[in-house]
């Protein structure tokens, strides 16, 4: 069974408060996933190796700057805005699934844990309202169909060392994928990052406004 040790290795600087709130993600998910099945059965085992570090992978591409608003498309059970939201307690996060279900879990432990810059919502991605720095995901959809879904709630105006776009956990071959998005694009290996071999084929694709 993984630990929130893991987290410690790659991000040394964490508060008490932040080291305790990674701390207490363990047993919330595992208590929550027995009532309403958010993360597969075979990976609760890995949560924080698959889901909360894979989740802060966003975080080795960029650093969120005070103020920043982030907007979590297909959250799912909070992945990846819950990490980064207690990576990146001065950012505003904004956290939507489709499915009501899987909100209500985001919502419990988002209280459970004390975190106050996340407003959880069961909405689809087209029907947000506001504009946002950047956009988060993790294999919600292909990207050219997620880019049109997103783009006109990034804000055009960027004061990050990228300008405002979309941040994507993907991972495989998405050779054809990357090639159907057509847009000027980045892709950052995970696996420069995180030793575990979990990592080999986990990348953040950027895509810019």
């Amino acid at each position: 069974m993984d630990s929130p040790e893991i987290i410690l290795q790659y991000f040394s600087n964490l508060t008490n408060t932040q080291q305790n709130q990674f701390q207490a993600l363990g047993s919330l998910y595992r208590q929550w996933n027995q009532r309403i099945n958010v993360i597969s059965r075979k990976d609760i085992d890995h949560l924080y190796e698959r889901h909360v570090l894979h989740a802060l992978g966003i975080a080795k591409v960029l650093q969120f700057l005070p103020e920043a608003n982030i907007l979590d498309v297909g959250t799912g059970g909070g992945f990846p805005g819950i990490p980064l939201a207690i990576l990146f307690p001065q950012c505003n996060f904004h956290l939507v699934d489709a499915i009501g279900k899987k909100i209500l879990v985001v919502k419990e432990i988002t209280h459970e844990v004390g975190l106050k810059n996340i407003t959880a919502q069961h909405i689809r991605a087209e029907q947000v309202n506001g504009l946002y720095d950047f956009v988060v995901t993790r294999a919600v959809t292909r990207i050219k169909p997620l880019y049109q879904w997103v783009k006109k709630k990034i804000k055009p105006t960027s004061r990050h060392t990228l300008p405002n776009g979309l941040l994507t956990l993907k991972g495989g071959d998405l050779e054809s994928e990357l090639k159907e998005a057509g847009k000027k694009h980045k892709v950052f290996e995970l696996k420069q990052q995180f030793q575990e071999p979990f990592f080999q084929t986990k990348k953040v694709v950027y895509l810019p406004v």
